[in-house]
């Protein structure tokens, strides 16, 4: 093996590593973005239904981020759950924001609908879209304690329930 052909050896890996795919965001990584949304909405002087609809959107994606391990790291939830924190909700409140106050809350962009109605009608999408992602996880976590609460019934009860008097029986 020749200098030549390991020093090209040598570069294609440096290459392959600067192509790696990036790891996904970590729960702090996600939180920082949310909490640069927020930062966002307070220098751009967002009226308070913006405010309003990010902050519940935030709230549900906080609480369902201990929950994300029940759904898995690679399924289509937790990659919505991570995009819509870290991509979709600064980008739709970034692209309002620097539109002229006025003008967005007034000039019609999609037939009759101003930007902040459009804003508005994507914040609700992500809002019950996250709100389903947080039902689905905790479903995850109801339907273990189910699973848990039959085998102690076979194991421990009886088809009414276990007995709990103290006692002989009557």
């Amino acid at each position: 093996m020749g200098l030549k052909s390991w020093l090209g050896r040598r570069r294609g890996e440096a290459e392959a590593a600067d192509r790696a795919i990036p790891s996904p965001p970590t729960e702090q990584e996600i939180l920082a973005a949310l909490n640069r949304v927020h930062a966002m909405l307070t220098e751009g002087n967002a009226p308070p239904v913006i405010t309003s609809r990010v902050v519940r959107i935030a709230r549900t994606i906080r609480d369902t981020l201990p929950q994300l391990r029940h759904l898995g790291a690679g399924t289509i939830e937790s990659y919505s759950v991570m995009a819509t924190a870290t991509d979709y909700l600064p980008e739709a409140v970034g692209g309002y924001l620097r539109l002229p106050r006025e003008w967005a809350d007034t000039r019609p962009i999609d037939g009759y609908k101003t930007s902040l109605m459009v804003l508005v009608d994507q914040l609700e999408l992500l809002a019950s879209t996250m709100d389903k992602i947080l039902d689905a996880a905790n479903r995850a976590d109801a339907q273990a304690l189910i699973a848990h609460g039959m085998f102690l019934q076979a194991k421990f009860g009886t088809p009414d329930g276990p007995d709990l008097t103290l006692g002989p029986p009557a």
